[in-house]
């Protein structure tokens, strides 16, 4: 077979086409669903999920192989041919398999034409182009290499980095960087089942810049024109460009029907912003904006939503959000987040999603904070907002104005051995609705960590000294200086026991027995002349067994003589994975629990806590249940209960059946399911249902329907919105064209969450 070196570029069509650039062209290639193992929270998303779709037709002349690095202006030329005339040493006529390669530009054809002082070609018969990002056919080809020019007629392409393809009545190349196109199209569907298409009457792309520029551009749902307009600029290729967004619309009885049309502006590489204007049908317009910056080395986000006048609330809305991580010093960054609403009621009017409405409490902070391999530093500020009208102002947390904390454990030793540590923390406190003060608590302890291949031992001795000074005293004629010192000493030790070849249900399994013990002294201090800043009593579960105090933050320590059991047996298959998972334990008092959050508290004289027990299955691939009860010794009723049961259902669908109970607070059934019914349809729902209270706490129901390159999902909800018990009903419906956007609410992240296991 003839080769021979074609001086010239023949890069013929190295075609830019920016249609197949729109910003949808970054979605991935088709690909297979990924199975959400059975208990995790959160399933990951898969973007742009293009499994349903066939394969492209064009992909059938792909060649593998060609090369994905390399500069091809720097590259030789290739030719091959089953046959080569030449009239003259000046024209070249090129018959049959004709390939004309630079690095991975490869041009095929039947039959290609070439004069080398001009440089011109025309190749005709089952043209074929392809690089390393897309495959193009065309009727025929003509144009020269030097300078670069070609026009193709009737082109059909397929992105290879992207689902993206489409076609072209005509396509020039200008140059290697600019090009135009004639009645262009462009989609991420199976070329035989056109849902959904974009077509234009003409288009430039520009590589230089990175932008396309289309005329007359219409969105079209199955043949059926759905928006028209005039102009479009748009990326066609990674780089960010200035532009609309796809616009939201939803609609909620707070506040309406809402439309917003969001404006990107790509100011600089490193900082850009976007401007939302979103209208409320009850409460008329609001402007919201976002600002990026990565600036040297800082990076954060500002982010402010400002209603000038509401006609319901007849005032001024807004919020304001900010985050900033800057690094100082190896080692040393601030960290600030900032949140604020102009009231309570602002989440519950303007959330535009299904999972904000919830929020109660708006946190604040800024801090430096510096590390090394063995300490934690920090010193900063945290403030509080309460955002649920039903909670009285009275009741927001302590400010911290400011805190410092200090952490460190190091060995004495370069190879281990007995260890020393501290915890560290100064704090201000400051409310506008109960008196403050200052608190120094200072925790100081020796450790000595000891294991084996099946066995630990953890002794732990430390002080812990706490100071404080008020601003008046908790109890009247108290010290407004008071203090607290307490050494505190545990030891945790545990043995580990294995046991091969169980055999249970066909199957053999590794059995661990692993018990634990855990025993802490702490003496009784009286701490009723101690404010509570920031404390709560931990709720008590499986690892409070092994905590040196049942109170969070640091205004009450408990005394204590206790000693901790546990006994934990697990499963394992011959891949050493978890099958079975059992725990039981409990907390013997040798002493009474004197110290109680408020003075006036019972206090405790049990010989000992519940009964707590957790319990893992997951014996099948398709089936996992989970339990963890708590029964009180004292009292013969059990305290607390939750049952799970999760059941996949074929390849991406789950039903989940769960219980929970909690004496005097909560008793509770919950069904949440993901149905498919077939490839291209599922549905999806819940039922959560408080038994204590005979009401219906959350309940949805939805229809999913899914296809190569559109999705579509409709549901129905009835919720309960605060804590007062009033219940809303919503109807949220999304469309998304694969690749291109989606419009209505963002029903897929309410459902990641509502659903365990959605998919």
């Amino acid at each position: 077979m003839p080769r021979r070196p074609l001086s010239p570029k023949p890069r013929a069509l190295a075609f830019a086409i920016a249609l197949v650039a729109l910003p949808a062209a970054a979605a991935v290639a088709q690909g297979s669903k990924i199975v959400c193992p059975l208990g995790a929270f959160t399933c990951p998303k898969v973007k742009n999920d293009f499994s349903l779709c066939k394969k492209n037709d064009l992909l059938d002349f792909y060649v593998p192989g060609l090369p994905t690095t390399g500069d091809a202006s720097l590259s030789t030329s290739e030719a091959q041919a089953d046959r080569v005339e030449s009239p003259d040493s000046n024209v070249f006529h090129l018959y049959g398999d004709v390939r004309l390669q630079r690095l991975d530009q490869l041009l095929r054809a039947d039959r290609v034409d070439y004069t080398q002082d001009s440089t011109e070609y025309f190749a005709q018969g089952n043209v074929r182009y392809q690089d390393r990002s897309e495959l193009m056919s065309a009727d025929s080809m003509r144009g020269t290499t030097d300078p670069e020019h070609g026009v193709a007629d009737n082109v059909r392409y397929q992105m290879l980095t992207s689902r993206g393809n489409g076609t072209a009545r005509q396509a020039t190349v200008i140059d290697a960087d600019h090009a135009n196109y004639l009645q262009g199209t462009f989609s991420t569907c199976d070329p035989s089942d056109r849902v959904w298409e974009i077509r234009s009457s003409t288009m430039a792309a520009d590589q230089t810049t990175g932008i396309g520029r289309a005329h007359n551009v219409t969105l079209r749902v199955k043949g059926v024109p759905v928006l028209w307009l005039p102009y479009m600029r748009f990326p066609i290729d990674k780089q960010r460009q200035s532009g609309f967004l796809y616009p939201s619309f939803g609609s909620s009885s707070h506040a309406g029907f809402w439309f917003s049309l969001p404006y990107y502006f790509n100011l600089a590489p490193n900082y850009d912003a976007t401007v939302t204007p979103r209208y409320y049908s009850k409460r008329g317009l609001m402007l919201g904006g976002e600002f990026r910056y990565l600036i040297g080395n800082s990076s954060g986000i500002l982010q402010v939503d400002y209603m000038p006048h509401d006609k319901v609330a007849d005032r001024d809305r807004g919020l304001l959000h900010f985050v900033d991580n800057t690094t100082l010093a190896p080692g040393w960054s601030f960290n600030t987040n900032i949140n604020h609403v102009s009231d309570k009621s602002y989440f519950q009017d303007f959330g535009t999603n299904l999972i904000i409405a919830a929020t109660s409490l708006l946190g604040s902070s800024a801090y430096i904070n510096g590390s090394g391999t063995w300490w934690d530093a920090g010193l900063g500020v945290d403030t509080w907002q309460i955002t649920d009208p039903t909670i009285p102002d009275s009741a927001e947390p302590y400010k911290r104005l400011p805190r410092l904390f200090f952490d460190a454990d190091r060995p004495f030793g370069p190879l281990g051995g007995p260890e020393w540590g501290v915890h560290a923390e100064a704090v201000r406190f400051e409310s506008s609705f109960r008196p403050g003060g200052e608190r120094a608590d200072i925790y100081p302890y020796l450790t000595w960590p000891l294991q084996g291949a099946a066995w630990f031992v953890r002794p732990e001795l430390g002080y812990r000294y706490t100071a404080y000074n008020l601003q008046q005293p908790v109890q009247p004629g108290g010290p407004t200086s008071p203090t607290r010192g307490v050494p505190i000493f545990d030891v945790d030790a545990g043995l580990i026991f294995e046991r091969d070849d169980v055999n249970l249900f066909g199957n053999s399994y590794t059995q661990t027995l692993e018990p634990r013990i855990y025993y802490l002294r702490v003496p009784y201090r009286n701490q009723n002349d101690l404010p509570l800043f920031d404390t709560q009593p931990l709720t008590f579960d499986f690892w409070q067994l092994f905590t040196t105090n049942s109170f969070s933050g640091a205004d009450r320590q408990e005394n204590a003589n206790n000693l901790s059991l546990a006994l934990t047996t697990r499963l394992l298959d011959e891949n050493g994975v978890e099958k079975l998972s059992a725990s039981i334990g409990q907390i013997r008092y040798f002493d009474p629990q004197l110290v109680t959050y408020a003075p006036n508290d019972k206090t405790t004289s049990y010989n000992g806590s519940n009964y707590v027990g957790n319990l893992q299955i997951a014996i099948s691939d398709n089936w996992r249940f989970t339990a963890s009860q708590q029964w009180n010794p004292n009292t013969d009723e059990t305290d607390v209960s939750t049952i799970g049961i999760q059941r996949r259902i074929k390849e991406d669908g789950v039903l989940n059946l769960a219980y929970r109970y909690r004496r005097g607070l909560l008793e509770q059934v919950d069904v949440s399911s993901e149905y498919p019914v077939n490839d291209n349809w599922k549905l999806v729902g819940r039922y959560d249902y408080s038994l204590r209270d005979r009401k219906v706490v959350d309940a949805f129901a939805g229809l999913e329907w899914d296809s190569c390159c559109t999705a579509a999902r409709v549901l129905v909800r009835r919720y309960v919105r605060d804590y007062q018990g009033d219940v809303n009903n919503a109807v949220f419906f999304e469309v998304e064209l694969k690749g291109l956007g989606s419009y209505g609410q963002k029903t897929e992240d309410f459902l990641h969450h509502a659903i365990l296991g959605y998919q």
